[in-house]
């Protein structure tokens, strides 16, 4: 009998706290962070678990061999479960961003199909990081859409980070090699580097909202960048896989960096709570 704790195995559902601050980071640059932005991170998540599940589904077999602790290879979630409830969250997804109009329920149905499309047939072929990728982009802008073309250098952020870390991802098993886990380190120096410097000429945010998007994006830099140093210096599966987790729960001070890059410095205060949180979760449940 499946029960709520394997379908939370499923969803991953630790790893959904790293999602909202995707709304929360499009908002903020665009200048429009308010009452739909819950509404629109909450599709975020939606969205997000039903990516997770039908990863589940889509990798079933292959996880029968790698991962056989898994929900679905270890018989507590049916494949045809797993499937309905990734269709489930994704027009849950859907419905909750027409909270935002129009312009977010446009972005929001390329969003779904951007993560359909990337479980069933991206993500072994080399164009999965990329999809991946535009999947977080399309999270953020999401949350921007009420002027999209304002959010598109933090979506590529984001994006950016995100590929890095599915490169370096696909390692967590049978191990990766020291020049991705370089590659992946560099993408998180560049991209913390261009977030501190954005937030740093923005001249509506002022100088708390400076100093707390360099602030954050350093210690975006810092965590995330420690620990791909360490696979980088071992490429094992082990220290991949931990390294992997961390770029997951780094998330969470890039996307509070862009957040107080967009003045919104007491909200990037609150987004930092989600980190904690997220490492305590997964001690339960693994986010990846």
């Amino acid at each position: 009998m499946t029960t709520a704790r394997d379908i939370a195995e499923l969803v991953r559902l630790p790893a959904a706290l790293s999602v909202p601050g995707d709304a929360l980071a499009g908002a903020a640059v665009t200048g429009t962070l308010g009452w739909r932005t819950a509404g629109l991170a909450a599709s975020s998540v939606c969205l997000y678990w039903a990516g997770m599940a039908l990863n589940d589904y889509a990798d079933r077999e292959l996880d029968a061999v790698e991962r056989p602790e898994r929900p679905i290879p270890s018989g507590r979630v049916s494949p045809t479960a797993a499937l309905r409830v990734a269709g489930g969250l994704t027009a849950a997804g859907i419905g909750l961003a027409a909270v935002g109009g129009r312009r977010a329920v446009a972005v929001a149905l390329p969003l779904a199909a951007t993560v359909w499309t990337y479980d069933m047939l991206a993500k072994p072929t080399p164009l999965g990081p990329v999809v991946m990728a535009a999947a977080r982009s399309l999270d953020v802008l999401l949350g921007g859409s009420a002027a999209p073309r304002r959010a598109v250098p933090a979506a590529l952020a984001l994006g950016a980070h995100t590929a890095a870390v599915t490169v370096l991802s696909r390692g967590e098993v049978h191990g990766s090699s020291p020049a991705v886990a370089r590659a992946a380190l560099a993408t998180t120096t560049a991209v913390a580097a261009a977030v501190a410097g954005t937030g740093l000429r923005r001249g509506r945010t002022g100088a708390l909202g400076r100093l707390a998007s360099a602030t954050l994006a350093g210690t975006y830099a810092l965590t995330v960048g420690r620990a791909q140093a360490a696979a980088a210096a071992s490429p094992d599966a082990v220290t991949v896989r931990r390294a992997t987790g961390t770029g997951i729960r780094g998330m969470v001070p890039l996307q509070a960096a862009l957040v107080a890059g967009g003045g919104a410095v007491a909200t990037a205060v609150g987004l930092m709570a989600a980190g904690p949180a997220l490492r305590a979760a997964a001690k339960g449940i693994s986010p990846t």
